[in-house]
């Protein structure tokens, strides 16, 4: 065999001959690293025939086929798209501790009816069984392997030909072809790829766990998420207790839905109605507090803003948000201040999101102006009053997507009366008796409502 060396880039996996500074391919600094590859003597050219029924008709495939498998785990199901799709190749990445194993771990020993195949790359056997018993089950269905050889991981496969395969993690899987080390773009990109391959073959769903880099992506070459049907991404804080599964890709479904979880001693627990859990329930009405009805995908949620403004004790007025983005955070400060009087400028805020939760929607912009208002004049807002709207840099009130779902998810919890804006009127169709829904075309006097 001849040996050959290569620099490939860990971030997109291009190749060169010799070392650069810069990829030329993706523009990253310092990410080529020298791989020594084994060529074998190459093969004749021959032609290649096509047999006969190959080429069919697309009319004629039929798609019942390859039914879905549900899973015991209905968040599972929500962001698969109703189930698993056979000869399906699924990649799930998050932070270490995040609940990437948990929930596949969970999935091999509740869901009886099918065959599983487990592969501990990171984990022996003792281990991964202390694990299991942790989350209290048992599958008689469910067979482990302590491998991380490729050839031996779909040997194993084809001997047992099960119905769902489970590698953990891909970034442990070497092919002994490959003169590599475990974990580099050609090692991740070339078992992967076999991975695939034989999942369509014998219709095998598989479940990759990836780990991700410092920057939050899944670590191994960019044309790793391309080459999977699915993508699924866990985010959360690991020093809460929700998780939020996340489609970021899906060739089978929708990739507006998300999985909510709360993990606890006994693993992940799926969460059909997060509304109920993210909003503290409060005795009496407190400054700096008010509830947003947001979207998760196509998912309504309420979830609760709380602020904090306090007379600034150095120079320069910290700034600091959490689980909200902090420049837009500073955009509506400067909205407040200008169109609607309030003194910001010499005084601290702080805003959270409670629950742990991460938020994008700008519909939520109504509920953190509303609490940063509440907590400088310290006057608080009733605990039945919900917000949706987005704010413009002129002070209006903007109108938001998929209005009604956001306030039949406030009625369907009590609440008595739903600010939003004067342009979503017509969008509502729909008659609501239980809850008020009060309109405002500005910030200025939605505030001058809610606090006189």
């Amino acid at each position: 065999m001849k040996q050959k060396t290569l620099y490939v880039c860990q971030q997109c996996g291009t190749t060169a001959v010799q070392w650069k500074g810069r990829c030329s391919s993706c523009g990253e600094w310092n990410s080529l690293v020298e791989e020594v590859i084994f060529e074998g003597p190459k093969s004749k050219q021959t032609s290649a025939k096509i047999s006969e029924g190959e080429i069919v008709k697309l009319d004629d495939i039929n798609p019942e086929d390859l039914q879905r498998l549900p899973t015991y785990d209905s968040e599972l199901n929500r962001v698969l798209g109703d189930g698993i799709v056979p000869g399906s190749v699924v990649l799930i990445g998050g932070e270490p501790g995040i609940g990437k194993s948990t929930i596949l771990l969970q999935l091999a020993i509740f869901q009886k009816n099918l065959k599983i195949l487990y592969i501990c790359g990171e984990e022996s056997l003792s281990q991964v069984k202390l694990h299991a018993t942790r989350l209290g089950g048992s599958n008689e269905n469910c067979y482990m392997l302590s491998e991380t050889t490729l050839e031996k991981i779909t040997a194993a496969a084809r001997e047992l030909n099960p119905d769902i395969l489970i590698v953990d993690s891909i970034q442990t899987v070497q092919s002994i072809g490959i003169d590599s080390t475990p974990g580099s773009v050609v090692q991740i990109r070339e078992c992967t790829s076999a991975l695939i391959q034989y999942a369509k073959k014998n219709n095998t769903c598989v479940f990759l766990i990836g780990h991700i880099t410092k920057e939050g992506y899944i670590a191994g070459p960019k044309i790793l998420e391309h080459m999977v049907d699915t993508v699924l991404y866990f985010e959360g804080d690991r020093h809460y207790n929700y998780r939020i599964l996340r489609t970021m890709k899906n060739r089978f479904g929708s990739m507006s839905e998300i999985g909510i979880y709360e993990m606890g001693d006994r693993g992940l627990k799926p969460i059909e109605n997060p509304s109920d859990i993210l909003l503290t329930n409060r005795d009496e009405n407190l400054s700096g507090i008010a509830i947003a009805a947001t979207l998760e995908g196509i998912r309504p949620m309420l979830i609760e803003v709380q602020a904090l403004a306090s007379p600034s004790a150095y120079g320069t007025p910290q700034r600091s948000a959490t689980g909200f983005d902090a420049k837009r955070m500073n955009m509506l400060l400067a909205v407040l201040e200008k169109r609607c009087g309030l003194k910001i400028n010499m005084n601290d805020v702080f805003l959270n999101i409670a629950g742990g939760l991460r938020v994008e929607d700008p519909a939520t912009d109504v509920a953190v102006a509303v609490s940063v208002a509440s907590s400088m004049h310290n006057i608080p807002i009733p605990h039945d009053v919900c917000f949706a709207g987005e704010i413009g840099l002129s002070g209006e009130v903007r109108p938001v997507n998929q209005i009604e779902k956001r306030i039949k998810e406030a009625e369907k919890l009590g609440f008595k009366s739903f600010h939003l804006s004067t342009y979503n009127k017509k969008s509502i169709t729909a008659k609501f008796t239980k809850i008020e829904l009060i309109f405002s075309s500005t910030l200025d006097a939605l505030l001058g409502k809610i606090m006189g």
